[in-house]
């Protein structure tokens, strides 16, 4: 922590991310499986920039609804396709 930061008293969480932070926030949410761990790490740490927990809940959130809306496809086609299976006559 720099000395502006202490006199000023602005704590380091709620700093402005740089274009390298999100850059290399990027590069890691492009590595599969460390993704999904990273954004639980990120939204749910004590010392993690405001900005990234609030990117980092916003992604898991998107993947939960999405997760959602997969499954109910899923269950949505699959009851259609054993009912054509059921009436279908062999």
């Amino acid at each position: 922590m720099s000395m502006n930061q202490v006199n000023l008293g602005t704590d380091p969480r709620e700093q402005v991310m740089t274009v390298k932070n999100w850059l290399i926030t990027s590069l890691i949410m492009c590595i599969p499986l460390v993704n999904i761990i990273m954004l639980f790490v990120w939204a749910f740490g004590d010392g993690t920039n405001k900005n990234k927990a609030n990117y980092a809940k916003a992604g898991l959130l998107l993947m939960l609804i999405v997760l959602v809306l997969y499954a109910v496809i899923a269950i949505i086609f699959f009851s259609v396709f054993a009912n054509a299976l059921k009436d279908a006559s062999f």
